[in-house]
């Protein structure tokens, strides 16, 4: 799939396409929209255009997920759910104006701040577990889904950076995905496991990881009630609370954050407002040396 897809759209190692590092959506929701309207293409065009690029490989096939205004002015954005026998990976390009390019890469902020606007965003909006204290220079925010199989392949990086940061507070939050099928739910029992014990959070979610190829859609109920259980909550309690509509609207408020942040993607971590993709293939000094940064930079 990767072959595939390298000389036409960057393929990141997450579920879905991992967020563009941009700061254009929250410097829109701070002044009105001045630009001008962008004529967006058909579904039959960008359709067509999937069919020159890969109709050579029978194997892979495509749905159009969105055409919109791109959060920059004079681009449209495209989102493609690309399938082939590996998986489904979310693919995203820009068109230009003229619509006789494609503009294939992230939108990445710029500015003497760049990275202040999500920042921003994220203080005032995460509402998950946390561990670390609340006073830390950095703020890490790592955006899951229990399901995906590269936030399961991304916590021993994860939890190394967080061991070796003792100053940095730590926030998850749930951004299930629709191509999931479990995941919504995986999301609630997360969120009530968290409202009933923060350390059992951080137990529940290890566990589930561990367990994620056993679950399925048919019996991911038994299964997330046995992992609540052995994480030291009453399993039937977090069932029944996955099932209010006051643990939906939490995690639906979990996803429109990410969203506001360009997740589309997971597992998307961010450093300070930093967002940082392929975690698991980041090095882990690497990591540090963006953590011990951002604590430098201060407010």
């Amino acid at each position: 799939m990767r072959r595939l897809l390298k000389p036409i759209l960057m393929l990141l190692l997450t579920c879905g396409l991992a967020a563009a590092q941009s700061s254009t959506t929250a410097k829109a929701a701070d002044k009105p929209a001045s630009a001008p309207a962008v004529n967006l293409p058909s579904e039959a065009t960008v359709d067509s255009f999937m069919q020159q690029t890969f109709g050579y490989e029978p194997q892979v096939s495509w749905k159009i997920a969105s055409i919109k205004p791109a959060p920059v002015p004079g681009l449209v954005q495209v989102d493609v759910v690309l399938a082939s026998p590996q998986g489904q990976q979310i693919s995203r390009f820009y068109v230009t104006a003229d619509g006789e390019h494609a503009v294939v890469g992230d939108i990445i902020p710029f500015g003497a701040k760049p990275f202040a606007p999500m920042r921003k965003i994220l203080e005032k909006g995460v509402t998950g577990p946390s561990r670390g204290p609340e006073d830390a220079p950095v703020t890490i925010v790592e955006f899951g889904d229990l399901q995906c199989p590269a936030c399961k392949a991304a916590q021993p990086a994860i939890q190394a950076l967080i061991a070796a940061e003792a100053n940095a507070r730590f926030v998850f939050q749930n951004f299930p995905l629709e191509m999931h099928n479990w995941a919504a739910k995986g999301a609630d029992y997360a969120d009530c496991v968290a409202q009933a014990s923060n350390d059992a959070f951080w137990k529940f979610i290890a566990k589930t990881y561990e367990a994620q190829t056993d679950i399925t859609a048919e019996n991911a109920d038994e299964k997330l009630t046995a992992l609540a259980d052995a994480s030291g909550v009453k399993g039937a309690d977090v069932a029944s609370c996955a099932k209010t509509p006051a643990t939906k609207a939490h995690v639906d408020a979990s996803i429109a954050l990410g969203k506001s942040v360009n997740v589309t993607g997971t597992p998307t971590l961010f450093i300070n407002g930093r967002s940082i993709g392929n975690i698991s293939q980041v090095p882990a000094d690497t990591l540090k040396g963006l953590v011990d940064f951002a604590a430098k930079q201060g407010k």
